[in-house]
């Protein structure tokens, strides 16, 4: 599970990790459940973050209009 202080990177690290271990058939049926699970929250984790990032740019590139350009 993604931790709070987690980074995007090292999400995505772990992301890319799992997605490594299931495309060269590493993980057996067991594992894969979980291995799936994870990645579904980790994926959640790095689009909230992107999401947040997204915003957090709109907002300052509003900000920084002048009175003409908003």
């Amino acid at each position: 599970m993604a931790a709070t202080k987690e980074t995007y990177s090292e999400a995505m690290k772990r992301l890319e990790a799992i997605v490594s271990r299931i495309e060269s058939n590493e993980l057996d049926i067991d594992q894969l459940g979980s291995q799936l699970q994870e990645a579904q929250k980790l994926i959640k984790f790095c689009r909230e973050k992107l999401y947040k990032a997204d915003e957090e740019i709109k907002k300052m590139l509003e900000e920084g209009k002048t009175p003409e350009e908003k």
